[in-house]
């Protein structure tokens, strides 16, 4: 039997060895009982140091995967009995980033109902912003035996994690909420370019030529879409974009705080001599910030700057100028999200990407211009 592992993945050795001897397990090409050899022939199948061989047998030792015997090696263990009994009790596991997070937020009230609705218990855990933890919590859930998983990643490369594609490989039902590029993968979200091109149209309706975004970062690439929408809406109205009224927040403060992000950026803004007279902005907690930077230096909004957000999250509507937004359908995300994996579970035919349009809510920071 060969055995793969890839040195170039900055995953640890020893956590990638583990994970290959729980996929041939899963795909049955590992069976109960079958020796799997000593520690040192162990070592030479996957051409890895000892020690690292002996910390990954000892983990899967620990969690009842493997068991060893003394003087023979390591066999594979009859499988244990699921702590969460799938045959009484239907479990989905929901693995969020961060629990205030406003857009995860909104989305877990339909979750959980439509969860209910299906007889499934709902397993809640938060990586809190910590990509290693999110990995080890999903890895936790298929081995307690829930039925499903839910996974807002914390992971930027939009094209999958190892792990995602172990899931993939064992055809575990599951399905992402927070974006991710590969078509490969289970995904529902919104249609970002469609809501850029919403916020880029009703600028040009209200008057607007000279029009900015503010990205979330440099590499974001959901920013980079709404982006693109917008600059379809204005090519539509054969209005000009500038690339220079192209902005990016710092991307470790805006982790850590949208809205002190949006404020910092506001107080950049206002220094600058040529700057756009609307801005389409990459969520709606950083425009609130951005509006209090606005707010506190005299100028008035919409008058001197025009703003619209995204998400439409419950204070874009308490914000002190209530916020012109793109509104993302959380409320069919959460639900629909609860079907598809439901249905993959029950070996219904479902696609794979399941894009919703967003809409547009129109308050008051994006008025005529005058």
């Amino acid at each position: 039997m060969t055995f793969k592992i890839n040195h170039s993945d900055p995953t640890p050795l020893y956590k990638q060895i583990e994970r290959e001897i729980l996929q041939k397990i899963s795909s049955h090409e590992l069976k109960p009982g079958e020796l799997l050899g000593s520690n040192k022939i162990l070592s030479i199948k996957f051409n890895v140091s000892l020690i690292t061989i002996k910390k990954a047998v000892a983990n899967l030792i620990k969690d009842g995967t493997l068991y060893s015997r003394v003087g023979i090696g390591t066999y594979v263990a009859e499988k244990k009995k699921n702590i969460v009994e799938r045959s009484n009790h239907k479990t989905l596991g929901l693995v969020l980033r961060n629990l205030r997070h406003p857009f995860f937020s909104m989305i877990f009230d339909s979750l959980e109902e439509k969860a209910y609705q299906l007889g499934y218990n709902l397993l809640l855990s938060s990586s809190s912003n910590d990509v290693d933890r999110e990995e080890s919590q999903i890895e936790h859930f298929v081995k307690i035996g829930v039925d499903g998983l839910i996974i807002a990643s914390l992971s930027q490369q939009y094209y999958g994690t190892p792990y995602l594609d172990q899931l993939n490989k064992q055809s575990f039902p599951y399905v992402m909420f927070s974006y991710i590029h590969n078509p490969d993968y289970w995904y529902i979200g919104s249609n970002h370019e469609f809501g850029g091109y919403l916020a880029g149209k009703h600028f040009v309706e209200m008057g607007y030529e000279n029009i900015g975004f503010l990205n979330a970062g440099p590499n974001n690439l959901l920013g980079t879409q709404r982006l693109e929408g917008m600059k379809r809406a204005l090519k539509e109205f054969s209005i000009p974009f500038l690339e220079k009224f192209v902005f990016n927040l710092e991307k470790e403060e805006y982790d850590k705080d949208r809205y002190d992000a949006g404020l910092k950026f506001g107080k950049y803004f206002l220094e600058l001599k040529n700057r756009p007279e609307a801005l389409f902005i990459y969520s709606d907690s950083a425009s609130i910030g951005f509006e209090r930077a606005v707010l506190e230096s005299g100028l008035q909004i919409p008058k001197d700057i025009a703003i619209i957000g995204f998400d439409d999250i419950i204070a874009a509507n308490y914000a002190p100028v209530p916020l012109t937004t793109i509104h993302q359908p959380v409320d069919k995300i959460g639900s629909l999200a609860v079907e598809i994996v439901h249905n993959r579970i029950n070996s219904q035919p479902v696609g794979k990407r399941t894009i919703l349009k967003p809409h547009l809510v129109i308050r008051d920071s994006c008025g005529y211009k005058k």
